[in-house]
């Protein structure tokens, strides 16, 4: 059934297809949801329902989407009693989706050089984001994704093989299955993980912004999800270093759909400040307008 409010938000009830965990009780979750995998855009998200005894859902960001396979995957940490009560869902068992929700990242062609920031469990989106412009036929883009987490990183890392000038010695750690589609990622850790930046991923853009000439800069965007501080870091970055910067908003929320205004955030508009609504008028905003 789809919503009457917004004809490409679904409401299913998604098989659990599979529900790893990992260190930090961090979980990634597969569900086959087909009509929200068609819809799906990096940067959206969608409202589950974690168990019958918890009437509120829980907005988790959607990590990929397979439109032909008819799955969708969220990566998510355990905080609180919904995610906890989500965490001990089991393959064969049915969650309701209520997604895809919200407006999406938008790559510019005349940017080809995407800096994609992920921190803790702002990294889905930009590894939903990286899939699609890896995907994308006909526009050589050329991303780098970095990603910092102060907890153990949801997936094996391991030495990249891709070169990325201008990143700072002993920098090689990658996610592995970026580094399959042949997008070079980055990690930073102020928790001593091997192959790791020492420091904050902001400051590992920094490092490897300061590196970059006026022609290159030109032809860059940043693209941020992950705490409040890091994405003021990275408008701060995007200013000084006079690039488009686009962020995702992380608010509460309690309908998801726009109804009860309860993730309004203050945004500057060409008609002054205005009160937007994370879940649909975000959760990506032009990160000069709120910061």
């Amino acid at each position: 059934m789809s919503s009457p409010a917004r004809g490409s938000i679904f409401l299913e009830e998604a098989r659990v297809l599979s529900h790893l965990a990992y260190d930090a009780e961090q979980f990634v979750l597969r569900v086959a949801a087909p009509r929200c995998a068609a819809h799906a855009r990096p940067g959206s998200f969608a409202h589950l329902t974690c168990d019958a005894a918890i009437p509120m859902r829980r907005p988790l960001s959607i990590m990929r989407a397979h439109p032909a396979a008819g799955w969708v995957e969220f990566l998510y940490k355990v905080v609180g009693p919904g995610l906890h009560a989500l965490a001990a869902r089991k393959a064969g068992e049915n969650v309701s989706v209520l997604g895809p929700i919200g407006r999406p990242f938008r790559a510019h062609r005349e940017r080809p050089r995407p800096l994609l920031l992920g921190g803790g469990v702002g990294i889905p989106p930009m590894v939903f984001l990286a899939e699609r412009l890896h995907l994308e036929p006909g526009v050589p883009w050329k991303p780098l994704v970095l990603m910092g987490s102060e907890v153990p990183f949801p997936f094996r890392t391991r030495p990249s093989t891709l070169l990325v000038p201008g990143i700072p010695a002993g920098t090689i750690a990658c996610m592995p299955l970026l580094e399959e589609w042949g997008v070079p990622s980055r990690l930073a850790s102020r928790s001593d993980f091997p192959g790791c930046f020492p420091g904050l991923v902001t400051e590992l853009a920094d490092a490897w912004l300061g590196s970059l000439g006026s022609a290159q800069l030109a032809e860059l965007e940043i693209f941020s999800c992950g705490p409040t501080p890091m994405l003021a870091a990275s408008t701060s970055l995007a200013r000084r270093y006079g690039v488009p910067c686009q962020v995702s908003l992380e608010e509460f929320m309690a309908c998801a759909v726009g109804g009860c205004a309860g993730c309004t955030v203050e945004v500057r508009t060409p008609d002054g400040p205005a009160m937007k609504r994370v879940c649909v008028d975000g959760p990506v905003f032009d990160a000069y307008t709120v910061f």
